[in-house]
């Protein structure tokens, strides 16, 4: 098979070929725009799941719907180490930017808004260096959205670029990635300004996407976020959409799958999207011809799972320090390729290494923080990565 034409795409939120088993959120999101923009109340969104499920893709195709339908949007990738107040800052701009709001005189005093909120994390005696460079030439709007109360803050300026989109009938999305990484602070003012804003009835609306611990992280900041946000478990692909994420792109260059290749692809992949590329990518180039075969599966595994071992298992893995390590083999021993994201109790993870359960803490909390692995329930631990217990036997 050509190389060149190999229609297969696996990399970190690269767009697949074929966007395969998300149509029923990509429909329901077209129905939330034109909700809002009509005055109608919506939740915000909330996407779920584990590493390589298209979380990020998923995220970038509803902004695109959203760019489609006129709205202003605008992303950031959340992160531990950073305030929410400057990514948010840059996402706003590009939002207003796309409004094309027709009274210059009204973007300028929003865009003034915005920049007021960025610079008050630097402070008002902060050195020319550390001050916020957006690329807004407006001057700072004083007394709005720049209290140093976070909470405060994001209601005014969130109610500030509302308005504009009203004033146009549109809407403005804000899409945070990683959202799970947001500080205690930022999470429980998001909320309520998302609270805020749905009792008022602007046009704006949060999409979030991140592990599936998530909702926990909300629900810890505001009880009510179990009502506020809409949320989404995004998992993998069942037969049929897999199926269509390998055949129709093998299709549009002229080749097909015979139904054993497709059938040793999913038991293979386990129908998860980031896998299913890795793979189809791995057998296109060493196929010899089409049809594909099961055959050619075979052939092609080991270096489908080389390239999974380094770009999507052991790039995570040498993040962990070598007392990391042993907690996360520890979880692959406990858990014996039962499940497919390791969900063990932490007791049996102390046992497999002979400690107890306290002394293990400080491991499992960097764990967590570096995002290897998540808690969806009191005394449980899972990998955010599917099938990483398989390689860590696979590699011991």
């Amino acid at each position: 098979m050509d190389p060149i034409r190999n229609p297969y795409a696996p990399g970190a939120g690269q767009r697949p070929p074929e966007l395969a088993g998300r149509d029923e959120q990509l429909t329901a999101f077209d129905v939330v725009l034109e909700r809002v923009a009509r005055g109608r109340p919506e939740r915000s969104l909330v996407l779920t799941g584990l590493r390589g499920v298209g979380k990020t893709v998923l995220l970038n195709a509803l902004r695109s719907a959203a760019v489609r339908k006129g709205w202003g949007t605008g992303k950031l990738e959340a992160r531990p180490d950073q305030s929410l107040r400057r990514p948010l800052s840059g996402a706003l701009h590009q939002a207003v930017r796309e409004l094309g709001h027709p009274n210059p005189d009204e973007v300028d005093h929003v865009l003034g808004v915005i920049r007021s909120f960025a610079e008050r994390e630097a402070g008002a005696d902060a050195k020319l260096k550390e001050k916020w460079s957006p690329g807004i030439s407006s001057a700072a709007v004083r007394g709005r959205a720049d209290s140093g109360d976070i909470e405060i803050d994001l209601v005014e300026l969130l109610s500030d670029v509302g308005g504009l989109a009203a004033d146009k009938g549109l809407g403005v999305a804000v899409f945070i990635d990683e959202m799970q990484d947001l500080g205690p602070a930022d999470v429980s003012a998001l909320c309520a300004a998302c609270h805020e804003l749905s009792q008022s009835g602007l046009p704006v609306i949060v999409v979030g996407a991140g592990l599936p611990h998530l909702p926990a992280v909300l629900s810890a900041s505001k009880s009510y976020s179990e009502r506020l946000f809409s949320y989404q478990r995004i998992d993998r692909l069942g037969r049929e959409a897999a199926d269509r994420a390998l055949a129709a792109p093998a299709a549009e260059e002229g080749a097909e799958y015979d139904e054993a290749a497709l059938a040793a692809m999913y038991d293979a992949t386990g129908g998860y999207p980031y896998f299913i590329q890795a793979y189809g990518k791995a057998v296109w180039d060493l196929a010899p011809r089409a049809p594909i075969t099961a055959d050619d599966v075979t052939v092609a595994a080991p270096e489908a799972e080389r390239e999974l071992a380094v770009g999507f298992f052991g790039s995570r893995y040498e993040r962990a320090t070598p007392g990391e390590r042993d907690y996360l083999r520890a979880m692959a021993d406990a858990d014996e390729g039962i499940d497919p994201v390791g969900a063990v109790a932490t007791a049996d993870v102390a046992l497999v290494l002979g400690k107890k359960p306290q002394s293990l803490s400080p491991a499992r909390d960097s764990l967590l923080k570096k995002g290897l692995i998540y808690s969806g329930e009191r005394g449980r631990i899972a990998f955010t990565v599917p099938h990483f217990g398989r390689y860590l036997r696979t590699q011991a």
